[in-house]
């Protein structure tokens, strides 16, 4: 089948693309939590929190409502792409622009605010870190909505690469956290100019150009704003709680929670790949009126990813402590009851990771943004009770049920666009959760036997073992699935 050959190419792709970002990430986890310490570690991540908010607001949803239109008007009118792309760009540059010149000036008014004068240094860097930052996050869209997603795995390769090369690198040579930052901006400068002369050369002045179509900036404006109350409520959910650890608990807190945030997005990256990879499918089917193929669509790429993440979420509970203390040290051994906890947290990211922007595509962002400021409001009230009372711990619990309600929220919606399956869902997500509790017995038992690098390898994998068997004889992987994504 064509089709479903195309999205796989696609998705192993993006999938290789995931996978070194996830690898590259990993190794920086491990070696800069080693070489700076809790201390350091937490210091560069709350500044990247801050960049986080500041680099949001130089984009806004200009980049994602762009990218909808273009893969609309790849289907209908293709002389309408470069007024978008161009367009798109110059409101692109004005967000940065008032958004750098603000950082800098409150650089140090922020760095009081979290009674940290360490601070100060990272957040003047931090401007072009999120000049550059943002110029990525641009190119990549705009690929993702022509479908091209082998040029913007491509390119998320090149910056990851860069990244480990250069942060890791400077810190190396003695440079410390704020080496690291250095090292990461000119990853992002390197990466960010050479995916806009790609995207010019290859795309923007090889496109028909027709007149104007009359209303399309002001569409592509309209669509703009849902998209930017649902970015602006994402961004208070995942970022308010590393602020507030920084408030409350300080660098060390923002140690722990940060690298539990990372182990989970370390182990997302295959849904966070089909995401991306299938979003721009689901507009694409609809203008071709093909609503069920898009149904049956999300619906396999649903349940194949809880097929992996709920397995992945029990196991994580279990091997949470050993794995914290073998990979990184006893230092961080405070990390693990929040990973438990955010070991849930994967198994939901999973499912917004899959929903949330194809209802974006689906022309359902201003009921995604009601539902993430809601979801906002309640993960913030959570920390402000939790972290107080329970500390870092309170992050994560809150994280995870906001999280779960968005994610449940998000799946009603896009059943109110596409007619799925409900109680087929419902069968092939209790016979998963009934393989994970099958697994679970022997990881259980041989986690107490975990002390190093060796023995954490030899559980995992025998966990995956059992997993792939039991995945095998209920049917839910074969061999041509397998072969389908080699």
């Amino acid at each position: 089948m064509p089709f479903i050959s195309n999205i796989a190419d696609r998705f192993r792709a993006e999938f290789v693309a995931r996978i070194v970002t996830a690898l590259s990430g990993g190794l920086l986890v491990v070696a800069l939590g080693r070489l700076l310490g809790p201390d350091g570690y937490g210091l560069l991540y709350l500044a990247i929190s801050v960049f986080g908010i500041a680099d949001f607001f130089s984009r806004l949803g200009i980049t994602k409502s762009a990218a909808k239109y273009i893969a609309e008007y790849k289907e209908t009118d293709t002389s309408q792409i470069r007024h978008i792309i161009r367009f798109s760009f110059i409101l692109n540059g004005i967000s940065i622009t008032i958004t750098s010149v603000l950082l800098y000036f409150m650089s140090e008014i922020i760095a009081e605010f979290f009674s940290e004068p360490e601070l100060a240094p990272f957040l003047l860097l931090g401007v072009l870190y999120v000049v550059f930052g943002n110029l990525v996050n641009y190119v990549r869209r705009i690929l993702q909505g022509f479908e091209s997603i082998k040029s913007s795995a491509i390119l998320q390769i090149h910056k990851s690469i860069t990244r480990v090369a250069f942060g890791l690198g400077l810190v190396l040579f003695g440079y410390g956290a704020l080496g690291a930052l250095i090292g990461y901006t000119l990853s992002f400068s390197l990466v960010a100019l050479g995916g806009l002369f790609y995207l010019y050369a290859k795309y923007y002045r090889n496109l028909p150009v027709g007149r104007q179509e009359k209303g399309l900036r002001r569409r592509i404006i309209k669509y703009t704003l849902p998209l930017t109350v649902t970015g602006s409520a994402n961004l208070l959910q995942n970022r308010i709680d590393t602020l507030l650890v920084g408030f409350f608990v300080g660098p060390i807190g923002v140690a722990y929670y940060t690298i539990s945030e990372q182990v989970v997005q370390f182990i997302e990256t295959p849904m966070s790949a089909l995401g991306f990879t299938i979003s721009p499918t689901y507009e694409v089917l609809v203008q071709k009126g093909d609503r069920n193929r898009a149904a049956r669509l999300y619906e396999n790429a649903l349940t194949h990813g809880l097929l992996l993440y709920i397995p992945a979420t029990f196991g994580l509970i279990i091997i949470a402590e050993p794995m914290i203390d073998v990979i990184l040290n006893t230092d961080y051994s405070g990390a693990s009851p929040v990973l438990q906890v955010m070991a849930i947290w994967a198994t939901f990211q999973s499912v917004s990771k899959i929903t949330s922007n194809g209802l974006d595509y689906l022309g359902r962002a201003k009921d995604r943004a009601i539902l993430t400021v809601i979801v906002s409001i309640v993960n913030i009230t959570l920390n402000l009770i939790l972290i107080p009372t329970v500390g870092v711990v309170g992050a994560a619990v809150a994280t995870v049920i906001a999280t779960g309600i968005y994610a449940l929220g998000c799946m009603y919606f896009i059943s109110t666009e596409l007619q799925l399956r409900t109680l087929w869902l419902t069968r092939y997500i209790s016979v998963i959760i009934l393989i994970s509790l099958i697994m679970s017995g022997p990881v259980y038992i041989l986690a107490d036997y975990i002390t190093g690098f060796v023995s954490l390898f030899f559980v995992v994998i025998t966990g995956g073992v059992i997993w792939f068997v039991l995945s095998m004889i209920t049917g839910f992987i074969t061999m041509e699935k397998v072969k389908l994504l080699l």
